[in-house]
């Protein structure tokens, strides 16, 4: 356990000491010592760091009492691998017991050490000051991340994985990947001075930038170290030694080291690389994110210095490298000190007159010195990110400043001091406190023309009367503006005013370019004259009902915008227009375009989600230009022809025609577009696609067919060679398309059609990347088949059906599909997470994770959510406590992956409902980011989740801004991301929090279905257009499928991932009751019920529960125990002299079976791909798993992530191998065991079943070590899988309620028991029936009802 060192006795003292006495400590703390052994990748500890029952103990008794681990230097230090395998020493780990009041400096004294540091994130280093006290820190941490209760903030506090978030060292750890690049490295034999009194010893030696850097081999990583700077410094040869250079640094007080080689390779080597540096004359000095205090002396000897970047540091004043003395820096130009919290202007920086570029943002100045006005030179100054109100009215001396940057400040008005700085062009006030739109002061202002304003709380604005002929640019998105007249300022050229709540627009229009008005209440825009040099004009999702008359007398436009509007028509002017190269009037109410009549250099158009049921005849004869026509969600029967003659001028390369009313009759019109590389005719009513026209599309890249009545794809599109794109879902497609001779295909979908067999070639392209053969039920994929499948890296089939058993009762409540596209990124960065039996089969579970840029964290989250939830719903049964807490545990646990990686966030939870006795049962939703969850109530959306975005979200756009953080233009925190709310991205907190969104609502018999997405999903389909796209798909899958599909029809070219959940919780999809037995059912339930008809699935819900696939190279094991285990250690051994059990009711989800709420792992239906073993067969199967490649490839199957329920049996001989039946004692009896069969595995697993007690399973992430990995990736522990105990009994005879039992046993389903076990069988048998109560009235009478055996074939 370690030892423990008290203190003298205090507040701090527990009643008893946690361990014996040892010597005391002066702090009044105490320290635990242990030497632990590090997860090296993860730098987290394992669970030998726990601290024992008596410090627990000492730590309950007050909240306010924790502990602080205290790291040694060398877990930050990060060294090449050279150095690494020179010198790999491991210190000692303290966990010291103190309270929120203990200061450091007592900590220190108690530690015998000179100071503390502090790291955030695994990032920078910051001394800690003797009064600061680190418990209260970590507290304070850990409730702005949104912990709330206090005795669960003490035990996160407790967590060692903590220390990828926040972390104390005992001395500064040396980093040195935040060194420059390393040039040369090695152990040689060094000699200190330029005398002979010094003797030779081996150190390890680095060339490091512009310095050389020796140390001890035993110190290296423990920042002991010597710094010589060779900037004009010598290398010089020694000639009483061979192959020793004598390295020297420049200065009065130069040094000298001494370097011998081993060979002439390496002394010519270092001469030559350390010659160059010393012949330098550096003029640009970064020491950005050195977690600085002082700049090195040396750099004050160098007179060349002229730009100095010292951002993300804690530079001090009164030190002797500080602020204070950067005077000497006599040529110093430009200097950068933002992100140093520096607290107040360094006035002696006014004083380096010869700077031209100062950089002090974020460092929460409240004002400026007068002195300011010194530098006079000054041309560039930056303050955004700080509290200021006011600038000093001696900043107006800076002459030459023509840039000054106040965003993100606390200003209430334009300063006066503008007007002094004629040199000034530009005011960048964006992020500050601006409510008046004040006109008359910019008059003042002469010299400005561009004015930023974005992000200000804009309300009202005060006219100019008297015109204003300067400003061309003006920015004020995001603000409060209900009207907006500009038209003083007659030379505006652009004007940007999206997000505001605009009613009316009022502009000049003499020298007016560009025009933003996006996502406003716009019902007029009023342009005066006409504005000639227009070029682009975006008004698109306002209240237009027309496109302004000024618009279209637009000699110059070229791109106009105005789709989600309410416009019904377009006017002739506007689509016959000889500039306009992009029309976008999607989402509208538009029935007709008018026919064309001249040749027009349209290229791009967009008219989806309109009410068009025909194109102009003239089209594409007119439009020889268009290359990109979107006409989907409309209602056209026919297309018009491109040929006009014997050949056709058309250059259409886009077509995307999905959900309209498209039949056979319109395919002959596609030949006519030669040039076609998409073509997108997913959802029509396409019968055939003819041979001969497919034939002639000879460019197509990518065909969407799904969602037709199609039987055949033609055996002609072997002639597209360039096509690598198939997707054909949804049809009737029953005999495999000749695609695998293309070429270049990757991506083929023929899920949900009536394939029966594949016909393949003896060699496949090796292009192939994707195959979705997925609700296929009549397919039957063979071995050969299997294993010429084996290149590709994502094959998803369906899962062999399983027979009836318990957990299959639970499907009659909820299924799932999921569909998931990369899009144009091809790298899919989407997981899911479907765990239809969830929480001993009462419950679901279903998430989405997007990770945008990373697929990393998305698969993490696949794998720990569900874990971490299930152990906080034992915790809690406050639905907003366990979510809030599941989703802090798993950022948590994303460890050094989440510090500069992130990840939205998508959680539902269907469990019985314990509180509304008129519901079943209540789904509750939480979600970080922009992954969203719609529940469909009556054939209407109802949105569950909150989108934490800058643009969506005013009130955490405020909170961004309070705190300081940097919105740049592109709406991102520091240029990052746009959510304010994330799982991951530590390094961004305060800014950036895993705080969830939560939501609760009680299902009803009107609840038909949920749908999850990602960002890219709701960007392109609207609430009502998803739920009325799926609300009348029988198959889940299919419907997931299909929303995919019309999203990539829409215009998504990104990651889109849609999970479907069909629901069915109404009273009468009640299963208690089966084949005559009746089950009471608690308070609020009804005792019999009648199974209502589930929708009927194409394919079993296994198949459609396919999650996003891990990589052929990582295993779940490896995943998991990257990010700690979920699950508690403990695994205690239960044997028969425990007593027999009796066997429990069967209920459904709707009546569930009391639990004794002792926490138990779960099997998760959560699915990905995995290479567990080279031949895809168990150590114990004989046969290969189904839907598993025999040569260990990839393919997507549903599979258990989680370790088996059940208890281990200590004293019971082996189950014997291969025995897929089990016969069981009748009830009277009183013994009952229940087999829960892994997914994909061919042996099922005798374990005891319990309504009473159950016990915690390993975690996925630690049950590796010690259990028997599956073929399919589960992990049983194997202390379930050898010590069960074999019973003989007599097959029932009597009908069941799952099948009949044979009248005669075949030999290998027969379970016997050992000779030697007989008699404690027997004895035991009777023990427990003799300790039974005796049943009352009630069960008696039960008991004379057929007799049913929840036994799985």
């Amino acid at each position: 356990m370690g030892e423990v060192e008290p203190g003298p006795a205090g507040p701090l003292e527990p009643s008893e000491p946690p361990e014996a006495p040892a010597s005391r400590r002066p702090g009044g703390i105490r320290v635990l010592k242990r030497t632990m052994k590090r997860n090296g990748s993860r730098h987290c500890l394992n669970r030998r760091s726990r601290f024992g029952s008596r410090e627990r103990d000492w730590l309950r008794e007050d909240v306010k009492r924790g502990c602080v681990y205290l790291y040694g230097a060398d877990t930050a230090t990060a060294t090449a691998a050279s150095v690494s395998a020179a010198a790999s020493s491991s210190s000692d780990l303290h966990l010291v017991l103190c309270t929120v009041d203990t200061p450091a400096s007592e900590i220190c004294a108690g530690e015998g050490r000179e100071r503390l540091y502090l790291q955030l994130h695994g990032d920078l280093v910051r001394r800690l000051e003797p009064t600061e006290r680190p418990l209260q820190i970590v507290y304070d941490y850990l409730s702005r991340l949104g912990f709330d209760d206090p005795v669960r903030i003490q035990e996160e506090a407790a967590n060692p994985d903590l220390g990828c978030m926040l972390r104390f060292y005992g001395e500064k750890p040396c980093q040195m990947d935040h060194l420059d690049r390393i040039l040369l490295s090695g152990i040689y034999n060094v000699r200190k001075g330029k005398t002979q009194l010094h003797k030779w010893a081996e150190r390890l030696v680095v060339l490091c930038g512009t310095c050389l850097i020796v140390s001890s081999v035993k110190d290296c990583q423990t920042g002991k170290m010597h710094i010589l700077p060779l900037v004009g410094g010598k290398v010089e040869e020694v000639k009483r030694r061979q192959y020793c250079l004598a390295f020297s640094s420049a200065g009065a007080q130069a040094q000298t080291y001494h370097v011998s080689f081993e060979t002439l390779a390496e002394y010519q080597r270092w001469q030559r690389q350390s010659s160059k540096v010393v012949s330098q004359r550096i003029s640009t000095v970064d020491l950005s994110c050195h977690s600085l205090e002082e700049v090195p002396e040396h750099l004050f000897y160098s007179q060349d210095i002229t730009y100095l970047n010292l951002r993300h540091n804690f530079m001090q004043l009164e030190r002797p490298g500080g602020l204070d003395t950067f005077y000497k820096f006599s040529q110093l130009k430009g200097l950068n000190l933002s992100h140093n919290k520096l607290g107040s202007f360094p006035v002696l920086l006014c004083e380096i007159s010869t700077l031209t570029e100062l950089n002090l943002s974020c460092n929460g100045f409240h004002d400026l010195p007068s002195q300011i006005g010194n530098l006079l030179n000054l041309q560039t100054l930056c303050l955004d990110g700080n509290f200021l109100t006011t600038l000093p009215e001696e900043l107006g001396n800076l002459q030459q400043l023509s840039s000054l940057g106040i965003s993100f400040n606390n200003f209430s008005q334009i300063p006066k001091v503008y007007e002094k700085l004629t040199m000034l062009d530009k005011v960048v006030m964006a992020g500050n406190q601006l409510e008046v739109l004040n006109l008359e002061v910019l008059n003042c202002m002469s010299h400005v023309k561009h004015v930023d304003l974005r992000m200000n709380h804009l309300k009202t604005m005060v006219e100019n009367l008297e015109g204003n002929k300067y400003i061309t640019h003006m920015d004020l998105r995001d603000n409060q503006l209900t009207d907006l007249d500009l038209s003083s300022l007659c030379n505006l050229e652009q004007l940007h005013c999206e997000r505001n709540q605009l009613r009316e627009l009022t502009l000049s229009g003499f020298s007016l370019r560009t025009l933003f008005a996006n996502s406003n209440r716009l019902a007029a825009v009023n342009v005066y004259p006409v504005p000639s040099l227009l070029t682009s004009l975006e008004l698109s999702r306002n209240l237009l009902e027309c496109v302004p008359d000024w618009a279209c007398e637009a000699k110059k436009i070229e791109i106009l915008d105005v789709s989600y509007n309410l416009l019904t028509e377009i006017p002739m002017r506007i689509l016959s227009s000889l500039s306009l190269r992009k029309l976008m009037v999607g989402h509208n109410h538009v029935q007709n375009l008018p026919a064309l009549v001249e040749h027009i250099p349209l290229e791009v158009l967009d008219i989806q989600h309109n009410l068009l049921t025909r194109l102009p005849d003239t089209l594409f004869s007119k439009a020889l230009n268009l290359r990109y026509l979107n006409a989907s969600a409309n209602s056209l029967e026919s297309l018009p022809s491109a040929c006009t003659g014997e050949e056709s001028l058309s250059a259409l390369q886009l077509l995307y025609l999905t959900n309209n009313l498209l039949t056979d009759q319109c395919v002959p019109v596609l030949v006519g577009h030669p040039h076609l590389r998409i073509l997108h005719l997913a959802n029509n009513q396409l019968q055939t696609f003819p041979a001969s026209k497919l034939n002639k599309l000879e460019q197509l890249e990518e065909l969407n067919l799904s969602g037709n009545r199609l039987k055949t794809i033609p055996t002609t599109i072997a002639n597209c060679k360039r096509l690598h794109t198939l997707v054909a879902h949804s049809n009737h497609i029953s005999i495999f398309p000749e695609i695998l001779q293309l070429p270049q295909i990757q991506f083929v979908d023929l899920s949900c059609n009536d394939l029966t067999e594949i016909l393949i070639p003896e060699a496949l392209p090796a292009t192939l990347q994707d195959l979705d053969l997925t609700g296929n039920t009549n397919l039957v994929l063979e071995h050969k088949t299997l294993d010429t499948f084996s290149h590709i890296t994502t094959l998803k089939i369906d899962q062999k059906p399983l027979p009836t058993t318990d957990s299959t009762v639970t499907s009659t409540f909820w299924s799932h599909g999921l569909a998931e596209m990369a899009g144009q990124r091809n790298k899919l960065c989407i997981s899911a997470l479907a765990v239809d039996n969830f929480a001993e089969g009462v419950g679901a579970v279903y998430g989405m994770f997007d990770g945008d840029r990373n697929e990393e964290l998305p698969r993490l989250l696949q794998c720990t959510m569900a874990d971490v939830l299930l152990e906080e719903v034992q915790q809690s049964t406050n639905d907003t406590v366990f979510m809030a807490h599941t989703f802090l545990v798993s950022h948590r646990k994303l460890g050094m992956a989440g510090q500069k990686l992130g990840s939205s966030a998508l959680l539902c939870y269907i469990r019985p409902d314990t509180a509304d006795t008129t519901s079943s049962f209540s789904l509750t939703v939480a979600n970080v980011g922009t992954c969203q969850a719609v529940l469909c109530r009556s054939g209407k959306p109802l949105p569950l989740s909150k989108v934490f975005s800058l643009e969506q979200d005013p009130e955490e756009a405020q909170r961004v801004k309070d705190q300081k953080a940097i919105i740049t233009e592109d709406n991102k925190v520091n240029g990052v991301t746009c959510c304010t709310r994330l799982l991951g991205c530590t390094y961004l907190y305060p800014w950036i929090l895993p705080k969830p969104h939560i939501s609760s609502t009680p299902l009803t018999i009107q609840d038909e279905l949920l749908i999850l997405g990602n960002k890219a999903l709701w960007e392109h389909l609207s609430y009502t257009e998803a739920v009325n796209a799926v609300c009348h798909v029988q198959d889940p899958l299919a419907a997931a499928k299909k929303l995919c599909t019309l999203a990539q029809s829409y215009g998504c070219q990104d990651n889109v991932g849609a999970m479907v959940v069909y629901l069915n919780v109404g009273e009468e999809g009640c299963t208690c009751e089966m084949n005559g037995l009746t089950l009471p059912g608690p308070v609020g339930f009804a005792s019999t019920a009648v199974i209502k008809d589930p929708p009927k699935p194409t394919t079993p819900s296994s198949s459609s529960g396919i999650a996003s696939e891990f990589s052929s190279e990582m295993s779940t094991s490896e995943v998991s125990s990257e990010v700690g285990s979920t699950a508690s250690d403990e695994h205690n051994t239960v044997g028969l002299d425990a007593g027999l059990l009796s066997r429990p009711e069967r209920r459904c989800s709707l009546h569930p079976t009391p639990t004794s709420g002792v926490f138990q792992r779960q099997p998760s239906c959560a699915t990905f791909s995995s290479n567990q073993s080279d031949n895809g067969l168990d150590s114990d199967d004989d046969q290969p798993v189904e839907g598993v490649m025999t040569n260990g490839s990839k393919v997507e199957v549903e599979v258990d992530i989680h370790c088996c329920r059940g208890r281990q049996l200590e004293h019971s001989p082996t189950l014997r191998e291969n025995s897929p039946t089990l016969c069981l004692e009748e009830r009277a009896r009183g013994l009952v065991f229940g087999i829960r069969r892994q997914n994909s595995v061919n042996s099922g697993i005798l374990l005891p079943v319990s309504k009473d007690k159950t016990e915690l399973q390993k975690s996925p992430s630690t049950s590796c070590l010690y259990g028997k990995k599956l073929s399919n990736g589960s992990i049983v522990p194997l202390e379930d899988s050898l010590n069960l105990i074999e019973v003989a009994t007599e097959a029932p005879r009597k009908k069941t309620g799952y099948f009949a039992a044979p009248a005669q046993l075949e030999p290998e389903d027969q379970f016997v028991v050992p000779r030697d076990l007989e008699e404690e069988v027997k004895e035991q048998m009777k023990h427990h029936q003799e300790s039974r109560p005796e049943p009352d009235s009630s069960e008696e009478g039960r008991t004379e009802l057929a007799e049913e055996f929840d036994t799985a074939l």
